[in-house]
């Protein structure tokens, strides 16, 4: 992908995250998902750590940095709309590793991240935490990459988290993010009161916890951004556990219905 092309594809996808928009961003684990979402319609997909790490045989959040990044290549080789990456905590114990992970995953073709101010659990203080947002701006400029700021008050039960993650959310769109994620919330209340009191753009992630709001629901809240996180990945894993059962316990195969025929798949996977 040449640079001309990335910062194009970042421009077009930062022009999605308009609040109310509430456009929806799947998260692919491998590139044949990626694939299928992109021939599906998307323009725009995210990676999702759960995901790659569950299709690996690993607990999200054991994932390596270079594991990451190589899911990451795959994904962006595969398809021609934009990409955009989930980096964790930056797979980093200082702010300096955590630019070298976004040089790292630009070379590899993201035109954006998601960034967390959490480590191992724990919430990051939040001059930290600005400071990783400002070194992963810094490494990859404002029009080549759209930088998600996630913060996991909620997902971490902190104090006040309303008030905290509005503090934060301030901080880090001043130190350059470009949207605020807010994992771990599903009240519809509460997300329309963060969707108005945060001044930027907010992801939320549907399908983690309960209940579950549609599409239309979250843009009427001011949503701009709606991802899934591993939830499809979860998903498949429910079929492949379902089929299995279904084999070993009546032989039928029932599960097929509905499955992308062979020579599909063949075609669409072509060069």
């Amino acid at each position: 992908m040449t640079a001309e092309t990335s910062s194009t594809r970042a421009a077009n996808f930062l022009a999605l995250h308009q609040p109310g928009a509430g456009f929806v961003l799947p998260n692919a684990w491998d590139a044949g998902s990626a694939r299928i979402l992109e021939q599906v319609g998307f323009t725009a997909i995210a990676t999702t750590s759960a995901g790659i790490a569950f299709s690996k045989a690993v607990p999200d959040g054991t994932l390596s940095q270079g594991q990451a990044l190589e899911a990451l290549a795959a994904i962006t080789a595969a398809v021609s709309c934009a990409v955009t990456a989930d980096l964790e905590s930056g797979y980093a114990s200082s702010a300096a590793e955590v630019a070298a992970t976004v040089v790292e995953a630009v070379a590899a073709g993201a035109v954006g991240a998601n960034l967390e101010d959490q480590v191992d659990g724990r919430l990051l203080g939040a001059d930290e935490a600005v400071e990783r947002i400002g070194v992963a701006r810094a490494a990859a400029p404002t029009g080549t990459f759209v930088l998600n700021a996630r913060t996991d008050t909620y997902m971490l039960g902190t104090p006040d988290a309303f008030a905290e993650t509005v503090r934060r959310s301030e901080r880090y769109l001043a130190a350059g993010a470009d949207c605020i994620f807010v994992p771990g919330v599903s009240d519809a209340e509460v997300i329309g009161r963060l969707a108005a009191e945060i001044p930027g753009p907010v992801n939320v992630v549907s399908g983690l916890t309960e209940p579950v709001l549609d599409a239309a629901t979250l843009r009427s809240l001011g949503v701009a951004r709606i991802s899934i996180g591993g939830t499809l990945m979860r998903a498949v894993l429910g079929l492949v556990e379902r089929a299995g059962r279904e084999l070993l316990e009546t032989g039928t195969f029932d599960f097929a219905v509905g499955a992308i025929p062979y020579s599909d798949l063949q075609q669409r996977f072509g060069c």
